[in-house]
């Protein structure tokens, strides 16, 4: 038996440690994940998230800890074990594809399995069976300038699952593509996904992207894990700026006493839930409304602001906001219209203690220690 149907259902999980150092750059990230788990990878540019999956695949050598999967070593400085990478049950999707521009999409599949030692019939026939599996039966004879951005991904993904891989590495797999393109492409990628039995590793700088295709995400700055869980738990409850504005919330670090949370400088702010001790707060723009005056008897959290920006944010305004604390507020265009907004107007920020989530500090991840809003990012979607 050839092609999809053949691949054997005994899935590999994978307990990494991967110390690189390269000049002045230091990566050190644990991956531990399970057979049928898809992994996000996200973190700002130079965070160390493609040297990972460089050294997963075999292309960057570790200086300190170990890749074992389904308990066999791959790689290992300490014993001194280096599989090569064509040795590796490791399928890859890099970022511009990489399809061979003078095969056929038929072809570039057949490489894979070719490359492992396999008839050149027998490849074809493989090949053949994953471009089915895509949906792209029809397209066997094309050769990648004949073939759209999505079309091109699918092929790519193709050959990445003909080697039957135990490990699947995809690194930013839908950048190159449009909008709509991206849309339909996610779609599939995430069936494929959901049928592959292995480990599947995703690298990504879009949220959306992580949060439809992954099972968990794994947020990675300065070479190191900040912060890791599900989607609901870390998009709700940000640890690092950079994760904050990744989502779009407002996030302040400070202390709890019940209600209250007094932030760097002695702002406080009123909190939902009443919690103790060193604790985060988050709130999404949407929640600061903005008035001209100070309202009477009015909620508990209310400030003096500055509008300093204001960004096309959807169909909504993104409004940058100084005062005490910098913030961001999202307004509607008739919103905007009735305030007469613009920079450097002074107003005042409103938000209800039940839209305040304060949350303690000392969970896994690195805390943020600024003290400062991360508002001024997209939300995501």
């Amino acid at each position: 038996m050839t092609g999809p149907e053949a691949w054997g259902a005994v899935a590999r999980a994978l307990d990494a440690r991967l110390v690189v150092r390269l000049g002045g750059f230091a990566l050190d990230l644990a991956l531990a994940v399970r057979p049928g788990e898809v992994v996000a990878l996200l973190g700002p540019n130079g965070a160390g998230k493609t040297t990972a999956l460089r050294a997963l695949a075999g292309l960057q050598p570790l200086h300190g800890g170990w890749i074992r999967l389904g308990g066999v070593l791959l790689d290992d400085p300490a014993g001194r074990v280096l599989v090569p990478p064509q040795r590796r049950p490791v399928g890859v999707v890099f970022q511009d594809y990489l399809l061979f521009p003078r095969l056929t999409a038929l072809d570039n599949v057949a490489f894979g399995p070719r490359s492992r030692g396999m008839p050149r019939r027998q490849a074809r026939d493989e090949a053949a069976g994953w471009l089915e599996r895509v949906g792209l039966g029809g397209y066997a004879r094309r050769r990648p300038r004949e073939l759209s951005g999505g079309q091109a991904q699918r092929v790519a993904l193709a050959r990445a699952l003909a080697v039957r891989p135990d490990l699947l590495l995809l690194d930013e797999p839908l950048a190159a593509l449009d909008a709509r393109t991206r849309l339909e492409t996610r779609a599939h990628l995430r069936q494929h996904l959901l049928a592959h039995v292995g480990v599947a590793l995703l690298v990504t700088h879009d949220p959306l992207d992580a949060m439809v295709l992954a099972d968990r995400l794994v947020v990675i700055e300065d070479g190191a894990v900040v912060q890791s869980g599900d989607a609901a738990t870390v998009t709700t409850r940000p640890r690092t700026d950079y994760v904050a504005r990744l989502v779009g919330l407002n996030l302040y670090r400070g202390r709890a006493d019940g209600n209250t949370v007094t932030l760097a400088g002695g702002f406080t702010l009123t909190a939902g839930r009443s919690q103790r001790g060193e604790v985060f707060v988050a709130f999404p723009p949407s929640a600061v409304a903005l008035v001209r005056d100070r309202p009477d008897g009015g909620p508990r959290n209310t400030w003096p602001v500055t509008v300093a920006e204001i960004a096309p944010n959807g169909d909504r305004l993104r409004v940058e906001l100084t005062g005490p604390v910098r913030a961001a507020a999202d307004v509607t265009a008739a919103g905007a219209a009735h305030l007469g907004l613009h920079p450097g107007q002074r107003l005042w920020a409103v938000l209800t203690a039940s839209e305040t989530a304060a949350y303690p500090a000392g969970e896994s991840g690195r805390d943020t220690g600024s003290g400062q809003p991360a508002g001024s990012g997209q939300p995501a979607g």
